[in-house]
């Protein structure tokens, strides 16, 4: 029979009475009270503060699944891959059913056995919200619940705040969780290539500064940095590995940087102040979203971007964000309009500014990979002037920061505008795009040859030659990665009863309790008369934003979902055989190629492993901000 707590008015979810206070009894890791009576097995004694409800006690022992429930779970999983064909899907399928699928003779490497699904889709959740109640959805799922008036967790019927449900915030930690997990399971590995080339630029100092003489602060009158990559101003796409001679990686999606000047020295979007890199004859090689404009929409996958201009700019009028007079078809917005007709990639960095989009990242700049715009327009702004609209779609092969995909993105239909009825100046692309998916390499790609650059760069070192790097081997396994994104925001360590604020961040649940320990929610106040004045509440801050917590921290679930994750990837490696990993530590001497047999054994030792890597990590980071500092 199910059991179940009570809700948050107290009254019993199994039995429908509200229980006096002896007869409630409060689990210790996520503080939910729950019904002596109706418990199959109430704890010998009523006091017993170590007492676990059924729900946090499942996780240490879990219930093992049936072989058959294992293998249902492993086709359906292949069914709902959108990134497979149906012949690819019948293959896997044939493969799981015989037994000699990767899926399934690899158990411990599948964490997904249906308990970490969303509650409404019963799918694994895509860009996850997770409630103050320790839950994860769907933000479409959440989005679509809120509009119907169900302000109540769907799992609980905990309520939601008004703040978070009006504004949900990515549980980014999870959505990288999902993504590292799967690329795991599925085996997938891909690597930039091996040669990549050096650029010239010694003249130039490693960061962006401000000078003596600058009168204002911050870096309005900073100078600019080394350009790391080697591509011209003009580069339309991707930027790829070797263009890459300090990291032989590329720009991939999800790189971040501290502000719009770090950026530029990384080529993803040049001009550190303008939101439009282009020339109106040749095209926008890459856009950045920042909140200029009331106009813009941000939808993820899609937005619709507002072009630039029609603001009076003169004298002291250079902050200002009100439109005198309309925008039109040229300079940069008509850059846009010509990579919309040519259908170039269009590389898209988001920034913190845009306070109204979910998808913008907490802090600095973020780059998002690269867009087609496939239609562009005017139409009346919302301060009374004409605007240049245009609408961007995602198409990029790495998957979007905010989304659990391993892959990237598949055509998808266009969005119905509901504004193009009454817009004007309509573009339309009529020849086929420059950037298009290849249906039998499953990838985008360059279908027509890419614009030549019209800008010389210099691709030789010092002294006239060519420098050739190798790129160096990454040795991280996908179970660091994953670990080291399951750090604590206080303690820097592998979280332990990690707990999610409605701002969407993940601490300990100790360490957050921690620090706010003696404080109390509400503070008396008194003049020096003896006077009471009326009592003021206590702002908790949340550690790693600026956003309120005092509330939620009066009664923090554990992220039981998210610890089962920590739990599954942070067990130590199982020794099959200890006699011959002993035989072997003793003769790691004779053979170099037995360094990796130590490194297993380290791995094996009874000391917490994650811990152990993101010590590793941490000096590693250390090291590199050393030798940058020297640089």
């Amino acid at each position: 029979m199910a059991q179940l707590p009570c809700d948050p008015d107290g009254v019993c979810m199994r039995c429908k009475e509200k229980p006096p206070s002896s007869q409630t009894l409060t689990c210790r890791t996520c503080a939910t009270p729950w019904h002596l009576s109706c418990l199959t097995e109430p704890p010998v004694s009523d006091s017993d503060t170590h007492w676990e409800c059924p729900d946090c006690s499942d996780l240490s022992n879990p219930v093992p699944v049936a072989p058959s429930d294992g293998i249902l779970l492993a086709v359906r999983d292949i069914q709902l891959d959108t990134s497979l064909s149906e012949k690819q899907k019948a293959k896997k399928c044939q493969e799981v059913l015989a037994g000699t699928s990767d899926l399934s003779k690899d158990k411990n490497s599948d964490i997904f056995d249906g308990s970490f699904n969303c509650s409404i889709c019963m799918q694994l959740p895509d860009r996850p919200v997770t409630t103050p109640c320790g839950h994860n959805f769907c933000l479409k799922c959440f989005e679509k619940c809120i509009t119907q008036g169900r302000n109540n967790c769907a799992n609980c019927r905990t309520p939601i705040p008004a703040k978070m449900y009006s504004q949900p915030r990515i549980n980014s930690q999870l959505a990288m969780a999902i993504r590292l997990a799967k690329a795991a399971r599925t085996g997938q590995s891909s690597g930039p290539p091996r040669v990549h080339h050096f650029v010239r630029n010694q003249d130039r100092p490693d960061t962006a500064f401000t000078t003596d003489r600058a009168k204002k602060t911050g870096k309005a009158n900073a100078c600019s940095g080394k350009i790391f990559v080697t591509v011209p101003p003009d580069h339309f796409g991707p930027i790829p590995a070797e263009n890459d001679p300090k990291r032989n990686r590329g720009v991939l999606v999800g790189d971040t940087w501290e502000d719009r000047m770090e950026c530029r020295q990384w080529g993803a979007h040049l001009p550190h102040v303008a939101g439009i890199a282009g020339q109106s004859s040749y095209g926008a090689q890459s856009v950045a979203l920042s909140g200029g404009y009331v106009d813009d929409e941000d939808h993820g996958e899609w937005f619709l971007y507002t072009g630039s201009g029609g603001r009076d700019l003169s004298g002291n009028k250079r902050t200002n964000k009100l439109q005198s007079f309309d925008q039109k078809f040229e300079n940069m917005n008509e850059a846009l309009r010509q990579s919309c007709r040519m259908g170039y990639p269009v590389r898209v960095v988001r920034s913190h500014k845009e306070k109204r989009s979910a998808y913008a990242p907490e802090a600095g700049v973020r780059y998002d990979g690269v867009y087609r715009i496939e239609k562009c327009w005017r139409k009346d702004g919302i301060q009374g002037c004409k605007v240049c609209r245009y609408l961007f779609v995602r198409c990029d092969n790495e998957p979007a920061p905010w989304t659990s995909d391993e892959s990237g993105d598949l055509p998808r239909p266009l969005p119905e505008i509901e504004e193009l009825i009454d817009a004007i100046d309509i573009t339309e692309r009529k020849d086929e795009p420059s950037w298009d998916y290849d249906e039998e390499k499953e990838c985008w790609l360059w279908k027509k040859p890419p614009p030549e650059s019209r800008k010389s760069m210099d691709s030789r070192s010092g002294d006239g030659s060519t420098v050739r790097v190798k790129r160096k081997p990454d040795i991280a396994s996908e179970r660091e990665k994953l670990l080291k994104g399951f750090r604590c925001g206080i303690c820097r360590k592998v979280m332990q009863y990690p707990i999610t604020t409605p701002c969407g961040h993940n601490f300990c649940k100790a360490c957050l309790e921690g620090a706010f320990a003696g404080k109390s929610l509400m503070r008396e106040r008194s003049r020096e008369g003896g006077r009471s004045l009326r009592a003021q509440k206590n702002v908790k801050k949340c550690p790693s934003c600026s956003n309120d917590i005092a509330d939620y921290l009066e009664n923090p679930q554990v992220n039981r979902e998210m610890m089962t994750l920590i739990e599954s990837w942070g067990k130590k490696p199982e020794e099959e055989n200890p006699e011959e990993s002993d035989e072997n530590d003793e003769n790691d001497d004779n053979d170099d190629n037995d360094e990796s047999l130590e490194d297993a054994a380290e791995v094996s030792k009874p000391s917490d492993y994650g811990d152990k890597v993101l010590e590793e990590i941490k000096d590693n980071d250390l090291n590199q901000q050393h030798k940058r500092r020297k640089e």
